[in-house]
Protein backbone atom coordinates (compact mmCIF):
# COMPACT_ATOMS: atom_id res chain seq x y z
CA UNK A 1 0.00 0.00 0.00
CA UNK A 2 1.37 3.19 -1.26
CA UNK A 3 2.41 5.68 1.67
CA UNK A 4 1.08 9.54 1.16
CA UNK A 5 1.92 12.31 3.80
CA UNK A 6 -0.27 15.48 3.54
CA UNK A 7 0.00 18.45 5.45
CA UNK A 8 -2.52 19.52 8.20
CA UNK A 9 -4.41 22.30 5.27
CA UNK A 10 -4.44 19.38 2.61
CA UNK A 11 -6.15 17.19 5.32
CA UNK A 12 -8.72 19.89 6.27
CA UNK A 13 -9.12 19.93 2.34
CA UNK A 14 -9.35 16.74 1.96
CA UNK A 15 -12.36 16.28 4.41
CA UNK A 16 -14.23 19.15 2.90
CA UNK A 17 -14.54 16.85 0.21
CA UNK A 18 -15.19 13.82 1.13
CA UNK A 19 -18.06 15.99 2.30
CA UNK A 20 -18.73 17.40 -0.95
CA UNK A 21 -18.52 14.13 -2.71
CA UNK A 22 -21.33 12.58 -0.20
CA UNK A 23 -23.68 15.79 -0.95
CA UNK A 24 -23.15 17.22 2.81
CA UNK A 25 -21.77 20.25 0.94
CA UNK A 26 -21.61 22.28 -2.09
CA UNK A 27 -18.46 23.48 -3.53
CA UNK A 28 -18.97 27.05 -2.85
CA UNK A 29 -19.30 26.20 1.36
CA UNK A 30 -16.59 24.11 0.81
CA UNK A 31 -14.71 26.74 -0.53
CA UNK A 32 -15.29 29.21 2.36
CA UNK A 33 -14.35 26.29 5.12
CA UNK A 34 -11.11 25.61 3.65
CA UNK A 35 -10.22 29.68 3.04
CA UNK A 36 -10.28 29.08 -0.59
CA UNK A 37 -11.63 31.41 -3.49
CA UNK A 38 -14.70 29.36 -5.49
CA UNK A 39 -12.52 29.33 -8.55
CA UNK A 40 -9.25 28.08 -6.65
CA UNK A 41 -11.96 25.45 -4.83
CA UNK A 42 -13.44 24.56 -7.95
CA UNK A 43 -9.62 23.28 -9.47
CA UNK A 44 -8.76 21.46 -6.09
CA UNK A 45 -12.30 19.54 -6.58
CA UNK A 46 -11.84 18.54 -10.03
CA UNK A 47 -8.04 17.46 -9.03
CA UNK A 48 -9.62 15.34 -6.33
CA UNK A 49 -11.90 13.94 -8.49
CA UNK A 50 -9.60 12.85 -11.89
CA UNK A 51 -6.52 11.96 -8.90
CA UNK A 52 -8.16 10.89 -5.69
CA UNK A 53 -6.24 12.09 -2.41
CA UNK A 54 -3.58 12.18 -4.43
CA UNK A 55 -4.72 15.31 -6.52
CA UNK A 56 -4.78 17.24 -3.30
CA UNK A 57 -1.09 17.48 -2.14
CA UNK A 58 1.44 20.15 -2.99
CA UNK A 59 2.87 19.45 -6.27
CA UNK A 60 6.45 20.49 -5.79
CA UNK A 61 6.80 18.06 -2.89
CA UNK A 62 9.41 15.81 -3.28
CA UNK A 63 11.06 18.30 -6.14
CA UNK A 64 13.60 20.53 -5.83
CA UNK A 65 12.81 24.13 -5.16
CA UNK A 66 12.64 26.25 -8.56
CA UNK A 67 13.79 29.15 -6.23
CA UNK A 68 16.90 26.55 -5.23
CA UNK A 69 20.60 28.36 -5.23
CA UNK A 70 22.92 26.71 -7.83
CA UNK A 71 25.43 24.42 -6.74
CA UNK A 72 28.15 27.03 -7.89
CA UNK A 73 26.90 29.96 -5.94
CA UNK A 74 26.86 27.96 -3.01
CA UNK A 75 30.42 26.79 -3.31
CA UNK A 76 31.07 30.22 -4.29
CA UNK A 77 29.64 31.58 -1.25
CA UNK A 78 31.19 28.69 1.12
CA UNK A 79 34.98 29.30 -0.36
CA UNK A 80 34.52 32.91 0.18
CA UNK A 81 32.99 32.53 3.94
CA UNK A 82 35.60 29.83 4.69
CA UNK A 83 38.36 32.26 3.57
CA UNK A 84 37.31 35.41 4.77
CA UNK A 85 33.95 35.32 7.27
CA UNK A 86 34.69 31.90 8.97
CA UNK A 87 34.16 33.62 12.37
CA UNK A 88 31.40 35.96 11.73
CA UNK A 89 27.63 35.28 12.26
CA UNK A 90 25.15 34.24 8.84
CA UNK A 91 23.51 37.62 9.23
CA UNK A 92 27.02 39.46 9.44
CA UNK A 93 28.40 37.50 7.02
CA UNK A 94 25.84 37.41 4.57
CA UNK A 95 25.87 40.99 4.56
CA UNK A 96 29.37 40.46 3.47
CA UNK A 97 28.83 37.89 0.97
CA UNK A 98 26.35 40.79 -0.56
CA UNK A 99 28.93 43.70 -1.26
CA UNK A 100 30.91 40.74 -2.86
CA UNK A 101 27.77 39.90 -5.10
CA UNK A 102 26.97 36.90 -3.51
CA UNK A 103 23.42 37.35 -1.74
CA UNK A 104 22.02 34.45 0.35
CA UNK A 105 19.29 34.66 3.60
CA UNK A 106 21.08 33.69 6.97
CA UNK A 107 18.85 30.77 6.86
CA UNK A 108 20.30 29.76 3.37
CA UNK A 109 23.85 30.08 4.47
CA UNK A 110 23.27 28.53 7.87
CA UNK A 111 21.26 25.51 6.22
CA UNK A 112 24.03 24.85 3.58
CA UNK A 113 27.15 25.37 6.12
CA UNK A 114 25.01 22.34 8.42
CA UNK A 115 25.12 20.10 4.74
CA UNK A 116 28.94 20.55 4.73
CA UNK A 117 29.92 19.99 8.75
CA UNK A 118 30.70 23.20 8.94
CA UNK A 119 28.45 25.08 11.49
CA UNK A 120 28.79 24.69 15.02
CA UNK A 121 26.31 25.95 17.11
CA UNK A 122 27.37 27.79 20.28
CA UNK A 123 24.57 26.99 23.62
CA UNK A 124 24.64 29.47 26.25
CA UNK A 125 23.17 28.57 29.15
CA UNK A 126 22.45 30.42 32.70
CA UNK A 127 20.32 30.95 35.75
CA UNK A 128 16.88 32.46 34.56
CA UNK A 129 16.36 36.25 34.81
CA UNK A 130 13.41 38.27 34.13
CA UNK A 131 14.06 40.67 31.04
CA UNK A 132 13.44 44.61 32.28
CA UNK A 133 10.86 46.40 30.22
CA UNK A 134 12.31 48.74 28.13
CA UNK A 135 11.91 53.09 29.07
CA UNK A 136 9.51 54.52 27.58
CA UNK A 137 10.90 57.47 26.47
CA UNK A 138 14.28 58.52 24.58
CA UNK A 139 16.51 60.09 26.95
CA UNK A 140 15.05 58.64 30.46
CA UNK A 141 17.82 56.02 31.05
CA UNK A 142 20.95 55.98 29.55
CA UNK A 143 23.73 53.16 30.16
CA UNK A 144 26.90 53.38 29.86
CA UNK A 145 29.93 50.58 30.06
CA UNK A 146 33.60 50.05 28.97
CA UNK A 147 34.35 46.82 26.67
CA UNK A 148 37.65 45.43 27.40
CA UNK A 149 38.59 43.49 24.72
CA UNK A 150 41.74 42.79 21.60
CA UNK A 151 40.14 45.30 19.73
CA UNK A 152 42.64 45.34 16.92
CA UNK A 153 43.65 41.50 17.46
CA UNK A 154 47.00 42.15 18.73
CA UNK A 155 48.04 44.58 15.97
CA UNK A 156 47.74 47.78 18.30
CA UNK A 157 48.40 48.43 21.83
CA UNK A 158 45.23 47.82 24.93
CA UNK A 159 42.49 49.96 24.38
CA UNK A 160 39.17 49.64 25.64
CA UNK A 161 35.58 50.74 24.13
CA UNK A 162 33.26 52.99 26.14
CA UNK A 163 29.64 52.58 24.97
CA UNK A 164 26.77 54.05 25.34
CA UNK A 165 22.89 53.08 24.62
CA UNK A 166 19.51 54.60 25.15
CA UNK A 167 17.43 52.20 26.82
CA UNK A 168 14.21 53.20 25.28
CA UNK A 169 15.97 53.50 21.30
CA UNK A 170 19.30 51.37 21.56
CA UNK A 171 20.62 54.54 19.89
CA UNK A 172 24.43 54.18 20.82
CA UNK A 173 27.55 56.03 20.84
CA UNK A 174 31.10 54.59 21.52
CA UNK A 175 34.46 55.84 21.42
CA UNK A 176 37.67 54.18 21.95
CA UNK A 177 40.35 55.03 24.99
CA UNK A 178 43.49 54.07 26.02
CA UNK A 179 41.94 52.65 29.44
CA UNK A 180 38.50 52.85 31.50
CA UNK A 181 39.59 55.98 33.37
CA UNK A 182 37.59 58.74 34.74
CA UNK A 183 38.69 61.25 32.43
CA UNK A 184 37.45 58.67 29.35
CA UNK A 185 34.08 58.49 31.07
CA UNK A 186 33.99 62.34 31.30
CA UNK A 187 34.64 62.92 27.35
CA UNK A 188 32.18 60.23 26.40
CA UNK A 189 29.66 61.60 28.25
CA UNK A 190 30.24 65.20 27.43
CA UNK A 191 30.53 63.90 23.83
CA UNK A 192 27.13 62.38 24.59
CA UNK A 193 25.47 65.16 26.07
CA UNK A 194 26.34 67.89 23.32
CA UNK A 195 24.83 65.39 20.92
CA UNK A 196 21.80 64.65 22.48
CA UNK A 197 21.42 66.74 25.74
CA UNK A 198 21.66 65.60 29.73
CA UNK A 199 19.41 62.40 30.21
CA UNK A 200 17.63 62.08 33.40
CA UNK A 201 19.56 59.33 34.74
CA UNK A 202 22.56 57.26 34.03
CA UNK A 203 23.34 53.63 34.62
CA UNK A 204 26.83 51.96 35.23
CA UNK A 205 28.11 49.30 36.84
CA UNK A 206 30.74 49.40 40.20
CA UNK A 207 33.77 50.22 38.91
CA UNK A 208 35.96 52.54 41.14
CA UNK A 209 35.04 55.68 38.20
CA UNK A 210 31.47 55.31 40.09
CA UNK A 211 31.46 53.78 43.56
CA UNK A 212 34.08 54.63 46.33
CA UNK A 213 34.69 51.31 47.22
CA UNK A 214 36.64 52.38 51.02
CA UNK A 215 34.13 55.35 51.27
CA UNK A 216 30.35 54.39 49.10
CA UNK A 217 28.76 56.82 50.95
CA UNK A 218 31.29 59.59 49.31
CA UNK A 219 30.65 60.50 46.07
CA UNK A 220 33.77 60.09 43.26
CA UNK A 221 34.82 62.96 40.92
CA UNK A 222 32.43 61.38 38.31
CA UNK A 223 29.53 61.26 40.83
CA UNK A 224 30.29 64.25 41.82
CA UNK A 225 29.79 65.66 38.46
CA UNK A 226 26.72 64.24 37.48
CA UNK A 227 24.90 65.08 40.68
CA UNK A 228 26.19 69.13 39.80
CA UNK A 229 24.13 68.17 36.22
CA UNK A 230 21.04 67.07 38.09
CA UNK A 231 21.81 63.53 36.45
CA UNK A 232 20.59 60.52 38.67
CA UNK A 233 23.68 57.81 39.04
CA UNK A 234 22.01 54.41 38.91
CA UNK A 235 24.97 51.22 40.00
CA UNK A 236 23.88 48.07 38.61
CA UNK A 237 24.50 44.99 40.91
CA UNK A 238 25.15 42.59 37.69
CA UNK A 239 26.39 42.62 34.74
CA UNK A 240 22.91 41.14 33.25
CA UNK A 241 21.38 44.15 35.40
CA UNK A 242 22.74 46.72 32.36
CA UNK A 243 22.06 43.55 29.63
CA UNK A 244 21.18 46.27 27.03
CA UNK A 245 24.81 47.78 26.85
CA UNK A 246 26.57 44.02 27.83
CA UNK A 247 24.83 43.06 24.60
CA UNK A 248 25.26 46.06 22.46
CA UNK A 249 29.21 44.95 23.72
CA UNK A 250 29.06 41.56 22.21
CA UNK A 251 27.95 43.29 18.73
CA UNK A 252 30.78 45.25 18.49
CA UNK A 253 33.17 42.64 19.41
CA UNK A 254 31.92 40.81 16.74
CA UNK A 255 30.95 43.03 14.08
CA UNK A 256 33.76 45.84 14.79
CA UNK A 257 36.83 43.37 14.93
CA UNK A 258 35.87 42.00 12.13
CA UNK A 259 35.60 45.66 10.03
CA UNK A 260 39.01 46.92 11.38
CA UNK A 261 40.28 44.01 10.30
CA UNK A 262 38.79 43.99 6.79
CA UNK A 263 39.83 47.77 6.40
CA UNK A 264 43.18 47.40 7.78
CA UNK A 265 42.69 49.72 10.50
CA UNK A 266 45.64 49.47 13.47
CA UNK A 267 45.09 52.27 15.90
CA UNK A 268 42.52 54.29 17.78
CA UNK A 269 42.67 57.47 15.97
CA UNK A 270 41.73 55.78 12.45
CA UNK A 271 38.92 53.07 14.42
CA UNK A 272 37.15 56.52 16.04
CA UNK A 273 37.24 58.15 12.14
CA UNK A 274 35.35 54.79 11.24
CA UNK A 275 33.04 55.08 14.31
CA UNK A 276 31.94 58.32 13.71
CA UNK A 277 31.56 58.65 9.78
CA UNK A 278 30.07 55.23 8.93
CA UNK A 279 29.68 52.68 11.70
CA UNK A 280 27.85 53.87 14.30
CA UNK A 281 24.90 55.57 11.73
CA UNK A 282 24.36 51.97 10.06
CA UNK A 283 24.72 50.32 13.55
CA UNK A 284 21.76 52.64 14.78
CA UNK A 285 19.86 52.83 11.33
CA UNK A 286 19.87 48.55 11.87
CA UNK A 287 18.80 48.20 15.74
CA UNK A 288 17.14 51.45 16.44
CA UNK A 289 14.21 51.24 17.74
CA UNK A 290 10.81 53.30 18.37
CA UNK A 291 10.17 54.09 22.15
CA UNK A 292 6.96 53.79 23.71
CA UNK A 293 6.37 57.44 23.76
CA UNK A 294 8.36 59.58 21.16
CA UNK A 295 8.80 62.54 23.57
CA UNK A 296 12.29 63.09 23.69
CA UNK A 297 13.49 63.98 27.97
CA UNK A 298 17.19 65.14 27.26
CA UNK A 299 17.02 68.34 29.45
CA UNK A 300 19.73 71.29 27.47
CA UNK A 301 22.79 71.67 29.39
CA UNK A 302 22.07 75.51 29.86
CA UNK A 303 19.52 73.74 32.43
CA UNK A 304 21.87 72.42 34.39
CA UNK A 305 23.07 76.01 35.72
CA UNK A 306 26.96 75.20 35.00
CA UNK A 307 28.86 74.69 31.76
CA UNK A 308 29.52 71.47 30.88
CA UNK A 309 33.22 71.66 31.00
CA UNK A 310 33.43 72.99 34.77
CA UNK A 311 31.65 70.01 35.66
CA UNK A 312 33.08 67.59 33.66
CA UNK A 313 36.29 67.98 35.21
CA UNK A 314 38.61 66.60 38.50
CA UNK A 315 37.52 69.28 41.07
CA UNK A 316 39.44 69.00 44.70
CA UNK A 317 39.95 71.71 47.54
CA UNK A 318 43.35 72.75 48.46
CA UNK A 319 44.65 75.09 51.33
CA UNK A 320 47.00 78.17 50.43
CA UNK A 321 50.22 78.62 52.40
CA UNK A 322 51.74 81.19 54.16
CA UNK A 323 53.47 82.02 50.79
CA UNK A 324 49.86 82.08 49.08
CA UNK A 325 51.15 79.58 46.72
CA UNK A 326 48.94 76.04 46.05
CA UNK A 327 49.88 72.72 45.33
CA UNK A 328 48.42 70.19 42.87
CA UNK A 329 49.95 67.05 41.87
CA UNK A 330 53.59 68.15 42.56
CA UNK A 331 52.66 71.34 40.68
CA UNK A 332 52.99 74.97 42.09
CA UNK A 333 50.53 77.45 41.64
CA UNK A 334 51.35 80.94 42.54
CA UNK A 335 48.44 83.35 43.75
CA UNK A 336 48.62 86.91 42.53
CA UNK A 337 49.43 89.87 44.48
CA UNK A 338 46.10 91.22 43.04
CA UNK A 339 43.60 89.11 45.39
CA UNK A 340 45.20 90.30 48.35
CA UNK A 341 42.27 91.89 49.64
CA UNK A 342 40.91 88.32 50.20
CA UNK A 343 43.76 87.47 52.65
CA UNK A 344 43.64 84.04 51.52
CA UNK A 345 46.72 82.49 53.04
CA UNK A 346 45.70 79.36 55.56
CA UNK A 347 41.70 79.48 53.20
CA UNK A 348 40.83 76.92 51.00
CA UNK A 349 40.91 77.33 47.20
CA UNK A 350 38.57 75.35 44.76
CA UNK A 351 40.80 73.66 42.04
CA UNK A 352 39.56 72.41 38.40
CA UNK A 353 41.82 70.53 36.44
CA UNK A 354 39.79 70.49 32.60
CA UNK A 355 40.33 67.77 30.25
CA UNK A 356 42.30 70.17 27.78
CA UNK A 357 44.77 69.98 30.61
CA UNK A 358 44.39 73.88 31.97
CA UNK A 359 44.24 74.26 35.67
CA UNK A 360 41.65 77.03 37.52
CA UNK A 361 41.71 78.30 41.07
CA UNK A 362 38.70 79.46 42.62
CA UNK A 363 37.72 80.98 46.08
CA UNK A 364 33.94 81.23 46.81
CA UNK A 365 33.20 81.15 42.90
CA UNK A 366 35.88 84.00 42.13
CA UNK A 367 37.76 82.86 39.84
CA UNK A 368 41.49 83.58 40.88
CA UNK A 369 45.10 84.85 38.82
CA UNK A 370 47.62 82.09 39.11
CA UNK A 371 51.23 81.76 37.55
CA UNK A 372 52.76 78.35 37.76
CA UNK A 373 56.37 77.96 39.28
CA UNK A 374 59.10 76.06 37.91
CA UNK A 375 59.69 74.55 40.98
CA UNK A 376 59.06 74.32 44.66
CA UNK A 377 59.54 77.57 46.36
CA UNK A 378 62.18 77.74 48.78
CA UNK A 379 61.28 78.85 52.06
CA UNK A 380 62.84 81.82 53.05
CA UNK A 381 66.80 80.97 55.31
CA UNK A 382 66.07 81.85 59.18
CA UNK A 383 69.90 82.46 61.03
CA UNK A 384 70.59 80.19 62.95
CA UNK A 385 71.51 81.53 66.35
CA UNK A 386 75.19 81.14 67.22
CA UNK A 387 75.88 79.12 70.34
CA UNK A 388 79.84 78.32 71.93
CA UNK A 389 79.51 74.93 72.43
CA UNK A 390 83.91 74.60 72.23
CA UNK A 391 85.27 72.93 75.13
CA UNK A 392 87.94 75.11 76.69
CA UNK A 393 91.39 74.01 76.86
CA UNK A 394 93.94 75.97 79.35
CA UNK A 395 97.41 76.37 77.14
CA UNK A 396 100.49 75.44 78.60
CA UNK A 397 102.09 77.97 80.69
CA UNK A 398 98.44 78.15 82.83
CA UNK A 399 99.20 77.52 86.17
CA UNK A 400 96.98 74.74 86.36
CA UNK A 401 99.49 73.03 84.03
CA UNK A 402 102.69 73.88 86.10
CA UNK A 403 103.55 71.41 89.46
CA UNK A 404 101.60 72.08 92.41
CA UNK A 405 103.73 72.11 94.87
CA UNK A 406 105.42 75.28 93.04
CA UNK A 407 102.27 76.87 92.84
CA UNK A 408 101.92 80.00 95.11
CA UNK A 409 99.45 79.81 98.25
CA UNK A 410 97.92 82.70 99.79
CA UNK A 411 98.59 83.78 103.06
CA UNK A 412 96.78 82.25 105.61
CA UNK A 413 94.50 85.26 107.34
CA UNK A 414 94.82 85.09 111.14
CA UNK A 415 91.86 83.66 113.20
CA UNK A 416 89.91 85.82 115.05
CA UNK A 417 90.08 86.13 119.00
CA UNK A 418 87.68 84.36 120.93
CA UNK A 419 86.45 86.81 124.02
CA UNK A 420 86.00 85.96 127.96
CA UNK A 421 83.03 83.73 128.73
CA UNK A 422 82.32 86.72 131.59
CA UNK A 423 82.88 89.28 128.84
CA UNK A 424 80.39 87.38 126.75
CA UNK A 425 77.08 90.01 126.36
CA UNK A 426 73.67 88.50 127.27
CA UNK A 427 75.30 85.68 129.44
CA UNK A 428 75.02 85.46 133.49
CA UNK A 429 77.59 84.30 135.90
CA UNK A 430 76.46 81.30 137.24
CA UNK A 431 76.41 80.75 140.97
Amino acid sequence: MEELRMTVKERIRLEAFCRVSRKELTVVSAAELIGLSVRQARRAWKRYKSEGDGGLVHRLRGRASNRRLSAEVADRAIKLHQEKYADFGPTFACEKLAEAGLRLSPDTLTAILKERGLWRRKRRRGRHRKRRERRASFGSLVQMDGSHHDWFEGRCGKCVLMVLIDDATNRTFARFYPAETTEAAFDVFGRWARKHGLPRALYVDRHGIYRDEDHPERPTQFGRALRDLGIELIKAHSPQAKGRVERRNAVFQDRLVKELRLRGINDMAQANALLDSTFLDDLNRRYAVKPTDGQDLHRAIASAGVRLEDALCVQEQRVVGKDWCVRWRNRWLQIDGRHAALNLAGRTVLIRHRSDGRLIVEHTGQPLTVRELKARPEAPRQKKPIVNNRKWKPSSSHPWKGDPSARPRPAAAPAPATPAREQQPGKRKAG
